[in-house]
């Protein structure tokens, strides 16, 4: 019986899925109002990794994050050189 109990493994009952979702969604939250601003670091990231491969300006690297309502939009623009 322990082979078909790994093989069909007990589906999570629904209370357990929402309270995990519920859970990331307040942590995620929490961290929207005190916590550093990673979108420096995510353009400093993207800076050297996108330089280990192509000669590019580290001004043609934008980064912005917009809100809307309940969403929320990570736009990263890379202007590449013409070679």
């Amino acid at each position: 019986m322990a082979l078909l109990s790994f093989l069909f493994p007990e589906k999570k009952k629904s209370a357990t899925a929402a309270k995990e979702r519920l859970q990331i969604i307040i942590a995620r939250e929490r961290t929207n109002r005190a916590g550093p601003d990673f979108l420096p670091a995510l353009h400093q990231e993207l800076i050297a990794v996108i330089s280990k491969y192509v000669k590019v300006n580290p001004d043609d690297i934008k980064v912005s994050l917009d809100r809307q309502g309940n969403l929320e939009v990570l736009d990263v623009n890379v202007v590449l050189p013409d070679n």
